[in-house]
Formats: structure tokens, C-alpha cells, sequence
């Protein structure tokens, strides 16, 4: 199967989940529907280019703050210059991977994903 081209990402983690779901569904005027399970819990919905994703707040390195996610072509090599550039990897995965940049700001990075 052909990989897909990476999508920027916005995640946000919510304490009351069904609450946060009609905040970000009553913004952006969309449907934040049931992620497939390769994508992960929670749900999302596409708004101008953009998924923006949701899903109940954990104790995670992502589950703490909102999240860009970055799309690269090439996960591996993007994770090889965050730290080139003296960023940090909190947690490393095959399609994510959450970073800190130089500065200590958590960010996401995804890679291409299989159709």
C-alpha cells in the first residue's frame, strides 16, 4: 500500500471530553467524529486542512497540553535533527513522536501513514 501524505495535527487533551467535544464542534462549525482505531482515542474532524483531534486528558507526554503535530516525509530524519538542534524526543513512536524543542516547548512530528 501507498503511504499517505503526513497531516498537520492539533491535539487536545480534555478533562470532560463530551464537554470540550461540543466547545471544539460549536467553534469550528464540524463533527468531531470517532477516530479509526489506527488513529488513536478520541475523535477528530478536518477544519481547513487541518485535524484538529481531541481526546480525554491522560498522564502521557501528550496528555497534558494542546499539541501541534507537524507533518515530515521522513519521520526518522525529522527526529535525527530535533536533536541535531538540541531538542529532545519524550516519546518516540513508529507514525508520532512527541518533542521538545530547544526551548523546552513540547510539539509532535507525524510521519506518512499507510492507505
Amino acid at each position: 500500500m501507498a503511504a499517505l501524505p503526513p497531516r498537520f495535527l492539533i491535539e487536545f487533551p480534555a478533562d470532560e471530553p463530551e464537554r470540550a467535544r461540543r466547545f471544539w464542534q460549536g467553534l469550528l462549525e464540524t463533527t468531531l467524529a470517532d477516530r479509526r482505531p489506527q488513529d488513536g482515542r478520541g475523535w477528530q474532524a478536518e477544519h481547513e486542512g487541518i485535524v484538529v483531534g481531541l481526546h480525554e486528558r491522560g498522564a502521557g507526554p501528550g496528555d497534558r497540553f494542546s499539541l501541534p503535530y507537524f507533518p515530515v516525509a521522513d519521520l526518522a530524519a525529522a527526529v535525527e535533527r530535533v536533536q541535531a538542534l538540541g531538542g529532545e524526543i519524550v516519546h518516540p513512536g513508529e507514525r508520532w513522536v512527541i518533542c521538545r524543542d530547544s526551548e523546552g516547548t513540547p510539539f509532535g512530528l507525524s510521519g506518512p501513514v499507510s492507505a
